[in-house]
């Protein structure tokens, strides 16, 4: 069953559619708040955080994974241990640890081991988050990795056999509290509840009690979208205060030559009810989560593209679009400055154009900045002993319209890339390296949801 996820590395996508010795310093441009620099890591998944400890998957000089674990204030490393991938396929990208708070200021850190036990491929282990002290161990047969699902655990199991399923597991013990049969994924979850994608022929949102795993609501994707889904295109999801937005990305069948439904569209998270939807757009890159700001293009059903519109992620109606008549010719990649107020058609090396994305007009280049893919063409993963395919999580940096040209010294990526934890930001700059900054408050989403 081909399910794979948005390429870990968007860059991949057409735009149309250390301890700290030596490496630790402030982010430029923004003095007045915690910053830190490792670059003892080499990053290639997303960062997870809880209780003070950011956790991330990192890659070795000799092509093998480990599990690395950063102090939050600091950026200092505090342990790491070998990781491994047992079935996950190369378009969901590498995983993350899952990190879950089992106590005020205590968290346990979930990631694959490469340890074999007779028929079982790797150890699925539970660490304490700050120590690395083993606190529990499962066997895992194939598995799409760990995740966090409120103050629990949920591990996709047995991913390549008949017998599919995901388990709920106490992060404290790694005892199972309840299982799920067949394929899913977590999309979004509070301390009470969780909502799965089930991936399947016809895919179902489903809301589950953490407690015991009943059924909430559910929803088919299918009835938001259209008949003829296929997750094998990607999907994204990220979640407002109350309501669920997920994109579903389209796909070709190679047989039939035939493109699935595909588009965004929103339900809340209390019931189930959908909110809106918008059938046949594609999301372009780089954006936003789908919670935050979503840039979409229209596509019609001869293929061809229309403009840009930028959507209001609570209500689905528009705030403003750039005319297909308005979008130049090809030989660029999308730039958005750190509101998202404008569009840019960023040409490397080559003056590019810029648009007010709430009026639509042409705006003036010669002062405009804007944040687009480090690398436009990322190479894979040199990984030992994996299915190869697999590519890191992207890096942004900032451009000048006017010419094409990076700019040195630039800050913090924009928070509609990096998402916010507990008023922390993370990212990944090119070389693999970790970079924060403790510049908020809140949490919000960012551009991997």
């Amino acid at each position: 069953m081909p399910v794979i996820r948005p390429l870990a590395n968007p860059a991949l996508v057409l735009a149309g559619a250390l301890a700290l010795t030596g490496c630790s310093g402030s982010e430029a441009a923004i003095p007045d708040h915690p910053t830190w620099h490792n670059a003892e890591v080499n990053a290639v998944s997303r960062t997870a955080s809880a209780a003070g400890v950011a956790a991330t998957t990192s890659l070795k000089p000799d092509g093998t994974l480990e599990t690395v674990a950063l102090d939050l204030a600091t950026g200092r490393k505090l342990w790491s241990h070998p990781a491994t991938m047992a079935g996950r396929l190369p378009g969901m990208g590498v995983p993350a640890p899952a990190i879950v708070e089992t106590a005020p200021g205590q968290a346990v850190a979930v990631a694959v081991d490469p340890t074999r036990q007779g028929r079982w491929n790797a150890t699925l282990v539970g660490r304490d988050a700050r120590t690395g002290e083993r606190r529990w161990s499962r066997p895992v047969h194939s598995t799409f990795g760990p995740q966090r699902c409120g103050r629990l655990v949920c591990v996709s199991e047995h991913t390549a056999l008949t017998g599919a399923r995901v388990s709920v597991l106490d992060p404290a013990t790694g005892e199972t509290r309840w299982k799920l049969s067949g394929i899913a994924e977590v999309e979004w979850s509070d301390d009470s509840r969780a909502v799965f994608l089930r991936l399947a022929r016809h895919p179902v949102l489903e809301a589950r009690d953490l407690k015991n795993g009943e059924v909430a609501w559910r929803l088919p994707v299918e009835q938001a979208l259209g008949a003829g889904v296929d997750l094998s295109g990607g999907w994204s999801f990220g979640a407002t205060a109350s309501n669920l937005i997920g994109y579903v990305a389209p796909y070709t069948n190679p047989k039939t030559g035939r493109v699935s439904a595909f588009g965004l569209f929103s339900v809340k998270l209390a019931d189930g009810t959908v909110n809106w939807m918008r059938p046949s757009v594609v999301r372009v890159y780089p954006s936003g989560s789908p919670a935050f700001a979503p840039v979409v293009r229209p596509v019609d059903q001869q293929g061809r593209y229309g403009g840009f519109a930028r959507l209001d992620a609570e209500s689905g109606r528009v705030l403003g679009q750039i005319p297909v008549t308005q979008v130049p010719e090809a030989g660029w990649w999308l730039a958005f400055p750190s509101r998202m107020e404008k569009l840019g058609f960023l040409r490397h090396g080559k003056p590019g154009d810029a648009f007010d994305l709430a009026t639509g007009r042409s705006a003036e280049v010669k002062n405009e900045r804007g944040w687009s893919f480090c690398v436009t063409d990322p190479k894979p993963l040199p990984l030992k002993d994996q299915t190869p395919g697999f590519y890191s999580v992207a890096s942004l940096c900032e451009f000048r319209l006017a010419d094409g040209a990076r700019v040195s010294g630039s800050g913090a990526p924009p928070t509609w890339f990096t998402g916010s934890h507990g008023g922390w930001r993370i990212w990944r700059d090119e070389k693999g390296g970790l970079h924060g900054i403790k510049d908020g408050a809140g949490t919000a989403p960012g551009m991997y949801g």
